[in-house]
């Protein structure tokens, strides 16, 4: 493996990089000096891993492996950085593997379960031709492919080609909005001039990729539970309490990397929200999963009991969406103080679009990311994994280890937010091939050093490992996923 450091990096101030915008590149650097790391710490990264893989899992044309690589290596760094913290010693040196990372970015796709290939999109989850333009939708859950078909006047048994035709016929600005009235999910493909013209563009770009703040008081807190035991590894993350309140991909991945690091990480689900049992299957790893009705005296109540205990909360809804059952970060902050408060969005805190459902495959068409993958027939493209998702999913993840260090250290209640809206800016902002560009050859990339299988209760799982490693650290989930809501709503004994 070549030992390979950044020296760009500042990091003097938590979330200084970037404040102006998106104005760096998606590098190791820039997303450590988002984070507010010390630049010292960057000699401590190893960088290495199979040739191929540039050119084949993540080819595209915007920088994806450099944004995974980042992502990735900020994550475990930030998790040796608290090992170190915890245990007294050097921090211990971080590997990156660009294969093990190209196979976690696109761990869905590599999911079997009992030999199944789960199903990534729904038929009308996809482009569709309009009068002037494109258009994403998304419908992957019943409730929200019925909005998009009612939005268009369409019955329930519309297919494909019905949809296709609806579309054909309207503009798609105005196909966007008519859809979002309905508490739908569509987006106007646009050109990046034309997202940063936008003015949800112009405020996601006067933001950082990432913010990491104080909001409160909170006196440092002693965490002296052992890291392992015997011959066991290095868990920096255990004896914490992790409520994962979070769907899909993005905040999964983060609160998943947690549970690796040793974690008790409790998710909880809203008993009438339908979720992806297989979507669980690749992302419940290390965790337990509870349903719990935040609407009732009896949720409010065990949610009461969770949040007096725990250590960290994550979010993954809308901004807002959470504050009514007391779980916007001031209310946190006065009623836990010393928590890690960590909250995740589509298209961020700011600007008319922060209120607006979102996912990957929109956040792409929305920014620019579609135009720029496009085939050269003009079809927009996409990238070649949800890596919107999984990027922001590791760098919450090391905003959140990065914050239990400074709280270690300083006391305080800290606050992290990401929005896949920021990670696409980042991610943007790298430079981008021609479409004609030809692209070196390599011996193809075999993903199969990165799988390994798993019995489980939900199926004989084949599934991605872990692309944060650190020396000591754990190489495997300690558990595999559970079904859905199969546990209480209580904590595991410490």
């Amino acid at each position: 493996m070549v030992h390979v450091h950044g020296g760009t990096a500042d990091g003097a101030v938590t979330g200084a990089a970037g404040r102006a915008g998106h104005t760096a590149a998606p590098t190791t650097d820039t997303a450590w000096a988002a984070l507010g790391g010390a630049p010292a710490l960057l000699e401590r990264i190893a960088y290495g891993g199979p040739p191929g893989v540039a050119e084949g899992p993540l080819a595209a044309r915007l920088p994806v492996l450099p944004a995974a690589r980042s992502a990735v290596a900020v994550c475990a760094l930030a998790a040796a950085e608290l090992t170190a913290r915890r245990t007294g010693r050097a921090v211990p040196d971080v590997r990156v593997d660009d294969g093990a990372v190209a196979t976690a970015f696109r761990s869905e796709r590599h999911l079997l379960i009992d030999g199944r290939a789960p199903a990534a999109f729904a038929p009308l989850s996809r482009f569709w031709r309009t009068a002037d333009g494109w258009v994403r939708t998304h419908a992957n859950y019943p409730h929200h492919r019925a909005r998009l078909l009612a939005a268009l006047g369409l019955p329930g048994t519309a297919d494909v080609a019905d949809v296709a035709a609806e579309l054909a016929g309207r503009r798609a600005e105005e196909a966007e909005e008519t859809v979002y009235a309905a508490g739908g999910l569509a987006v106007a493909v646009r050109t990046p001039g034309r997202w940063a013209a936008h003015e949800q563009g112009a405020a996601v770009a006067a933001r950082p990729l990432l913010t990491l703040e104080s909001i409160g008081a909170g006196a440092p807190r002693r965490r002296l539970t052992a890291l392992g035991t015997g011959d066991g590894p290095l868990l920096p993350a255990a004896g914490l309490r992790v409520l994962d309140l979070t769907r899909v991909i993005a905040g999964p991945v983060a609160t998943r990397t947690l549970a690796l690091l040793g974690a008790d990480v409790l998710r909880l689900d809203a008993p009438h929200l339908p979720e992806s049992p297989d979507a669980h299957g690749d992302t419940g790893f290390g965790k337990r999963s509870a349903t719990l009705d935040l609407g009732s005296r009896s949720g409010r109540a065990a949610l009461d009991a969770l949040l007096a205990t725990a250590d960290v909360v994550v979010t993954g809804y809308r901004p807002g969406a959470l504050d009514r059952y007391g779980l916007a970060p001031e209310a946190l902050a006065e009623r836990r103080p010393g928590l890690v408060v960590a909250r995740l969005s589509a298209w961020g805190d700011h600007g008319p679009w922060r209120g607006r459902r979102g996912f990957d495959s929109l956040v792409q068409a929305a920014t620019g990311i579609a135009v720029t993958e496009a085939a050269t027939d003009g079809t927009p493209g996409a990238l070649p994994a949800q890596a919107l998702d999984h990027g922001t999913g590791y760098l919450l993840a090391a905003a959140v280890l990065r914050a239990l260090t400074e709280q270690s250290r300083t006391g305080g209640t800290r606050l992290a937010t990401l929005a896949l809206a920021r990670t696409a800016g980042w991610l943007v902002n790298g430079p981008a091939e021609p479409p004609s560009a030809a692209r070196p050859t390599a011996p193809p990339y075999d993903p199969a050093p990165y799988l390994t299988e798993t019995p489980s209760p939900l199926g004989h799982l084949r599934h991605a490992l872990p692309p944060v490693t650190f020396d000591g650290g754990p190489a495997n989930w300690h558990r595999p996923p559970g079904r859905l809501g199969a546990d209480a709503p209580v904590w595991a004994d410490r």
